[in-house]
């Protein structure tokens, strides 16, 4: 976990692909009370239940990933959407005719705020698992684990 004394800046899995890249040099060790906050969503989260609150964030990334971390957060507990279906939104609120499916995969495999930014919810547009910087079977174990990917599949 990462924070900025007021939210919470990043959770990675260890060794997570850009694992702790938004991450200041001079960090140091603390606890913070958004670290408690998350720890609550975090073992509420694991324990099976929605939580029903968000920590306190405070992403940092261009207007763009921003944009698709956004909608990410919108994505509803047990529920998936494509990186397809998440350009298109994108492309209506800029009011142009397209936006890059692929460009939307940059964004959500750099969110710095893993599982609470729900990125693992995002799949391919054939419903195929497609990345997950934490590694697909991790991503495949979140949507198990929310009722959103049949088991054993």
């Amino acid at each position: 976990m990462a924070g900025d004394g007021e939210a919470l800046t990043g959770l990675w899995f260890d060794g997570q692909k850009y694992f702790a890249c938004s991450l200041a040099a001079d960090s140091r060790e603390s606890e913070l009370p958004v670290f408690l906050e998350t720890r609550r969503w975090l073992d509420l989260y694991f324990g099976g239940s929605e939580p029903g609150f968000t920590p306190r964030l405070k992403l940092s990334g261009t207007d763009f990933r921003k944009s698709v971390w956004n909608i990410l957060l919108k994505i509803p507990y047990g529920r998936t959407m494509s990186y397809g279906q998440i350009a298109e939104l994108i492309a209506e609120g800029k009011g142009i005719a397209k936006m890059s499916a692929q460009a939307v995969g940059g964004a959500v495999g750099h969110n710095p705020v893993s599982i609470i930014v729900p990125c693992h919810r995002v799949i391919g547009s054939d419903g195929s698992l497609t990345g997950y910087a934490g590694g697909l079977d991790k991503k495949k174990w979140l949507l198990t684990h929310e009722g959103a990917w049949p088991d054993g599949e």
